[in-house]
């Protein structure tokens, strides 16, 4: 018969890559029956974030946890994108209010959080066009700006992540030049604009 003892440092490892956090699912790979987890969420060992999503109540908590809890909420069909992705990624100066997630077409059925907005893309990130930060996965630094500006960001947010991407060697010119002639004449002529006004 297969072991199904609990095994709490599998599943703290798994926790510590996803700031503490960790899914029904992945508890149970780790030999917590649905009996078992619900023991620990009620005694206070774990502390249910929201259905299917837990979190070991010692894990010390990070500034970006809440868009961890909403990534994985709606993992493995999402990945953080525009304005969110621009924070994680230190493109941005501010955090925004809302976290951004981008699901495919074929997901656009799925009930976001509050707090939560949800992009559908007919073309979703492909793998080149992601990246992980502190355990998540995110929208690459091109494929980000090129969201926030196709999505109406504001000028100036696009302006400033630009630069920041360039000087950080992030992203180049022509990777921006060339995704942006993917998104229509508008977003391929503010880019373009932005870009002869920024230092190279």
């Amino acid at each position: 018969m297969r072991d199904t003892h609990p095994n709490e440092e599998r599943l703290f490892d798994i926790a510590a890559t996803q700031g503490g956090y960790f899914t029904a699912a992945q508890a149970r790979t780790s030999g917590y029956s649905r009996a078992l987890l619900a023991h620990h969420a009620a005694t206070g060992r774990f502390v249910r974030a929201r259905r299917g999503l837990y979190r070991f109540r010692q894990y010390p908590s990070s500034p970006r946890e809440e868009v961890m809890a909403a990534w994985l909420a709606m993992a493995p069909d999402a990945v953080v994108s525009h304005e969110s992705a621009l924070d994680l990624l230190g493109l941005a100066d501010t955090i925004p209010d809302h976290i951004h997630l981008t699901v495919p077409r074929s997901k656009r059925s799925l009930r976001p959080q509050q707090q939560v907005t949800l992009h559908t893309a007919t073309r979703p990130p492909q793998p080149d066009e992601i990246v992980v930060r502190e355990g998540m996965k995110l929208t690459s630094p091109t494929r980000t700006i090129l969201d926030v500006a196709q999505s109406g960001g504001a000028p100036d947010q696009v302006a400033r992540a630009i630069r920041q991407a360039l000087e950080r060697g992030l992203t180049t010119r022509d990777r921006l030049l060339a995704g942006a002639r993917h998104r229509g004449k508008r977003v391929e002529a503010l880019v373009e604009g932005l870009l002869d006004h920024t230092v190279r």
